[in-house]
């Protein structure tokens, strides 16, 4: 199936691309969130009338992502958690836990923008990745201490 990118999609293609994605992607998840429309004539006329003002909202909310990430950028989180011999935990510190942190710290994170290999399962410092756009990456540091 044909479809019209709205918006930048990681893997995809960015705004205005005409790229060919298999029937259910378009169907269940592009079109409904509003990130794509069909490529019909209509819609490819309707798409270049408004291409002024998806391409200003799409640089807006990449400006937005930016200054979220200038918020982040001397941020470190602490968080305690109960430790069992040679500093293993006893669970794992995830993006949960991440988003928690934050929050307390009063910075806003969603679940989804933590970049994570693997949980941490160590006391100690790690960096971990934030994506809060398709363009927008960085890093914030997690130090993870002893609880008692």
């Amino acid at each position: 199936m044909e479809v019209i990118l709205l918006e930048k999609i990681d893997n995809l293609g960015s705004l205005g691309d005409r790229v060919t994605v298999k029937g259910g992607y378009a169907r269940n998840f592009l079109i409904p969130k509003g990130k794509a429309t069909e490529a019909s004539d209509a819609n490819v006329a309707a798409f270049e009338a408004r291409r002024a003002e998806l391409e200003k909202a799409q640089a807006d909310v990449r400006a937005a992502a930016e200054a979220r990430l200038a918020e982040l950028a001397g941020l470190a989180l602490t968080i305690a958690a109960k430790v069992g011999t040679e500093g293993r935990l006893f669970g794992s510190v995830g993006p949960a836990d991440i988003v928690i942190a934050a929050a307390e710290a009063g910075i806003e994170i969603q679940r989804s923008e933590v970049r994570m290999d693997e949980p941490i399962r160590q006391v100690g410092e790690t960096e971990v990745g934030v994506h809060l756009h398709s363009d927008v990456n960085g890093v914030i540091k997690v130090e993870v201490v002893a609880v008692g």
